[in-house]
């Protein structure tokens, strides 16, 4: 009985031996040393920035480009375009085979200028340059309750004097009381990130509704709100020298968009710069050339997409409001629509 007791605890010991000395020889990852991080700015202001990365026992490098961007690759070079310009902190992790990391950062300035891509000057008179405008025709509110109709009328849309006047009219017009215009470059000209920029005069009157503006190419199969909408400028007669900017899209449409407001001094006496600059990480609305609201653009929203431009007066409505008994004309005068990328 003793013998076989003594076997038994042998044994014990033999394995115990075993999984320690497998256990101590089970890890045999080599953590990353001597990483080193270089990059070079493109001089050619295009945003374009060429990164190396090295370390020795490191099989992947993974890169936070320091504005919500990342990206991993095995050999530690990558070259990224920044859309904006401004100075980023970079941090880079190299990985071994086994995880184990060491990690570096870097600060780079990159300058960034954008190019005239598309405008619209309306220098030629006439109806608006139909290559580059289309219009939406018709009554019935527009999810609005607005209440004019929109028509192809010279009478509501017309370039003189190196002018866009978009006017609406109190009239009797196929069952409504009001007409005015809507155009827009759906299937003549969008775009995916860049700056717009539009000088614009806005109407005067209560109830009044100008607005300049975007949709998602998808709208016809999507449907609203899942293709996004971006309002640059908005303006309430009944509100004076109010400006909304608005992101609308599923969860935020309707009284829920994301945006604000910014008060902005004679808005329909004197021309202003309403702009949106826009890229994958953010939206950027602005007058003037002042930045007023700023949205945080992500992967699962639908601003990741071309966009086509609108530029209407609506009368009335949801949110356009009363319309003055003693309105009878008014138009939002547009200088120019520029497209920089």
């Amino acid at each position: 009985m003793k013998r076989l007791l003594s076997l038994s605890l042998l044994v014990v010991s033999l394995l115990f031996s075993y999984c320690k000395k497998g256990g101590s020889t089970g890890n045999t990852d080599t953590p990353p040393t001597n990483l080193t991080v270089n990059a070079v700015v493109s001089t050619d202001n295009s945003g374009n920035v060429s990164f190396t990365a090295s370390a020795s026992n490191a099989v992947s490098y993974e890169y936070d480009f320091g504005n919500g961007n990342y990206q991993t690759v095995a050999n530690g070079t990558v070259t990224y375009k920044y859309p904006v310009s401004g100075t980023y902190t970079v941090n880079v992790v190299a990985k071994s085979a086994g995880g184990q990391s060491i990690s570096k950062s870097i600060q780079i300035t990159v300058t960034v200028v954008l190019s005239l891509v598309w405008s619209e000057e309306f220098n030629a008179g006439g109806a608006p340059d139909p290559s580059k405008w289309g219009y939406d025709i018709g009554a019935g509110g527009w999810g609005n309750n607005e209440l004019e109709y929109y028509t192809n009328r010279l009478d509501n849309a017309v370039v003189s004097g190196g002018t866009l006047k978009i006017i609406a009219q109190k009239e009797s017009y196929s069952g409504s009381a009001y007409t005015s215009a809507r155009i827009l470059s759906k299937d003549k000209f969008s775009f995916k990130y860049g700056k717009i920029e539009v000088l614009a005069k806005l109407p005067a009157g209560g109830g009044t509704w100008p607005a300049i503006w975007m949709l998602g190419n998808n709208l016809t199969t999507a449907g609203w709100p899942a293709c996004g909408e971006i309002d640059i400028m908005e303006h309430i007669g009944n509100q004076l020298n109010k400006i909304y900017g608005t992101l609308h899209h599923p969860g935020h449409s309707g009284s829920n968009g994301d945006g604000t407001t910014v008060m902005i001094p004679n808005v329909t006496t004197t021309f202003h710069k309403y702009a949106m600059e826009w890229n994958s990480n953010t939206i950027t609305l602005s007058v003037d050339d002042v930045p007023f609201y700023t949205f945080a653009n992500k992967a699962s929203l639908p601003f990741n997409q071309n966009f086509f431009i609108i530029l209407n007066v609506a009368m009335g409505g949801n949110f356009g409001g009363t319309i003055d008994p003693a309105f009878t004309s008014a138009a939002m005068e547009i200088d120019y629509v520029r497209v920089y990328q």
